[in-house]
């Protein structure tokens, strides 16, 4: 399964092989050269975006209406508290995962809830691996309020490479724990926020997979 974002990169990269093929196949190289490199053509400039934009299905795990999931796959690189004075607006636990340009890239909706804080910040594009880069970062801020009145906010973190968040919800919907709901083009960061009261179950170093890996429960406060 290929995530939509994905479709027009796609559909330019095939078009840009298919004219470097014909532009390939019309030289006087020998035959073996020319097919030699078609075959690296379709493989790089073709298969590359096919597999930056997969877009596995993911079974979310039992109980998941209780449970904070992970909204990316990567590696958690920091568990940290602080203060967050826009949404949950006091002391926070921070849980940052990095996405590595070969991870999945689509992000899910870490914990159910009716979406109530949408804020976008234009800022820098630090390396998402560098602790600044939650701050200073250019950086989609999503809040939900849980059914159990946890305030969860998760921020996509745009890294070095990343120009392009995307995200589909909207203030005032439902959403439910490991929907699907955005993309981050090339390495990344993912921060979910949560009380301090709530458990974590991850550590610094542990891989992750959106939708599927739990990170805490909501039902132990």
């Amino acid at each position: 399964m290929i995530a939509r974002e994905g479709y027009p990169v796609i559909v330019t990269a095939w078009v840009l092989v298919s004219f470097a093929t014909l532009i390939v196949m019309s030289t006087p190289l020998p035959i073996s050269v020319r097919a030699g490199i078609g075959v690296g053509l379709v493989l790089v400039l073709g298969g590359l975006p096919l597999y930056f934009f997969r877009d596995p299905p993911r079974a979310v795990p039992l109980g998941a209406h209780v449970l904070l999931l992970a909204p990316a796959d990567g590696r958690v690189v920091n568990i940290a508290l602080e203060d967050e004075p826009q949404y949950l607006q006091g002391p926070a636990r921070r849980i940052s995962i990095f996405l590595s340009i070969l991870n999945v890239h689509v992000n899910r909706i870490p914990a159910d809830g009716v979406l109530e804080f949408d804020h976008y910040v234009r800022g820098s594009h630090h390396l998402a691996l560098r602790e600044k880069a939650s701050r200073q970062n250019e950086q989609s801020q999503l809040g939900i309020r849980h059914p159990l009145g946890h305030r969860i906010l998760f921020k996509q973190v745009a890294g070095g490479l990343s120009r392009r968040i995307v995200y589909h919800v909207t203030c005032g919907d439902t959403v439910k724990a490991g929907d699907r709901f955005g993309i981050i083009r090339f390495g990344s960061r993912l921060d979910v926020l949560v009380s301090p009261e709530v458990p974590v179950t991850v550590r610094i170093g542990d891989r992750v997979r959106a939708g599927a890996t739990v990170l805490g429960s909501l039902s132990a406060t």
